[in-house]
């Protein structure tokens, strides 16, 4: 058994993935949808490619080094795990993948990172997958599905009979949490998938904690703990095994100095969560921007990944696309707040909705993540927390983890000095 194997096989079983339910957390499920991915492809009449992947046929047959690594990434799969076996049923399968949206039978919810979930662990994923010349045509892809999932024509996977709205989904979803616009009309009133996935919470399941007491603080997403850190630095080795937290890195060189030894935690979502983030202070918009970065790239030092990214979140939030607000809030103690949404697979659209200037309440609404992974970290200057009242699951977690390692939209995290 090579390194590779067997690294898949002692790695599988990790409950990050479980709990963030991207993908199939039983390898057998994944590995029959990527065989039926195929199945289906080849019955398909030949076509020619969207105008994003033909974009990336061109650069790899003119790029030798994007050849090469990718060329190595389909080698360097395992063979009994391998659906893939050229560069052109790669692109066959990205082609495929972009001209609907997901379905809710199928046995991965997110396609592509079921497509990648291999590569990215080979030696030439994991290069590939930071090339830029790479990572920016695979950009342009996701941008042409998101505007596919923005649309009507995604519409028809958000049904009642074997959709999202169907009796199975609306309980795994708990879409009775959920404002659906207009039960009785076709689609439930969604305009598009991406309107169904980025839905808005009923209010009163997401109740503001400490109305009016600017010490506690709130959570700005829905989620589960993945890290917190004290005394964070400014530059630090993020691409190591620990994955330390490098400021520099991750606020793309702003505001750095006012948190260095400051404080980061940090929660990723699952696809059933609330996808719209909120303001954890009352206080004024300093600044708003998106970065753009990586999407498909994840840590060999951390073991095969079933989840597609859920193991190098710490790395993710330094090198990944994602968004920057900065939050001075009106509490003197607590002063600046930094909230990162950061995508993680597939599309992972991070949206800013709130203008540089505006007063914002606690709890307000700042932006969302249309559809595929995400995680957030929220950031605080040195001295403005007292105590975090969420911790950290352990390396082996429950199947239902109890209320301290989860996260809720306006609901307490932390308590400022």
């Amino acid at each position: 058994m090579s390194t590779n194997e067997k690294a898949l096989n002692d790695n599988y079983s990790q409950q990050f993935g479980v709990l963030a339910g991207y993908l199939p957390q039983d390898r057998e499920h994944l590995d029959h949808w990527l065989r039926g991915l195929q199945k289906e492809i080849a019955l398909l009449e030949s076509q020619a490619y969207e105008p994003s992947v033909q974009a990336l046929a061109d650069l790899i047959a003119t790029n030798g080094i994007v050849r090469m690594y990718v060329t190595r990434m389909i080698e360097q799969v395992p063979l009994q795990y391998k659906t893939v076996f050229t560069i052109d049923e790669l692109l066959q399968s990205l082609n495929h993948i972009i001209t609907r949206a997901p379905a809710y039978t199928s046995k991965s919810h997110f396609p592509m990172s079921a497509l990648f979930v291999y590569m990215m662990f080979t030696p030439g994923g994991a290069v590939a997958f930071r090339n830029e010349a790479f990572n920016s045509a695979l950009r342009v892809i996701l941008q042409q599905w998101c505007a596919l999932l923005d649309s009507k024509a995604s519409l028809p996977v958000i049904n009642k009979i074997d959709g999202w709205l169907s009796p199975k989904a609306y309980k795994e979803n708990k879409l009775e949490e959920f404002i659906i616009p207009d039960w009785d009309a076709e689609h439930g009133g969604f305009t598009s998938f991406n309107a169904y996935f980025h839905r808005q919470i009923k209010p009163e399941r997401r109740p503001i904690a400490g109305p009016g007491d600017s010490k506690i603080i709130v959570s700005p997403n829905d989620g589960t703990v993945y890290n917190i850190a004290r005394n964070v630095k400014a530059s630090d080795e993020f691409w190591i095994k620990s994955q330390p937290y490098s400021l520099v890195n991750m606020l793309d060189n702003m505001y750095v100095d006012e948190f260095v030894g400051g404080d980061v935690l940090q929660a990723f979502l699952s696809g059933a969560n609330y996808h719209r983030w909120h303001s954890p202070v009352k206080g004024k918009v300093l600044a708003a921007k998106i970065v753009n970065g990586l999407m498909f790239s994840e840590l060999l030092s951390e073991g095969f990944d079933p989840s597609a990214g859920i193991f190098s979140q710490g790395f993710e939030a330094s090198v990944n696309t994602r968004g920057l607000v900065f939050i001075r809030a009106d509490d003197p103690t607590i002063g600046i707040v930094c909230v990162i949404p950061i995508g993680i697979t597939e599309i992972s659209s991070v949206v800013i909705e709130v203008k540089v200037g505006a007063h914002v309440e606690k709890g307000e609404e700042l932006g969302y993540f249309s559809y595929g992974g995400s995680t957030l970290c929220t950031v605080f200057q040195q001295g403005a927390i007292n105590h975090f009242t969420k911790e950290v699951p352990p390396a082996n977690p429950p199947p239902t983890l109890p209320e301290k390692y989860l996260v809720q939209v306006n609901g307490q995290i932390a308590v400022a000095n």
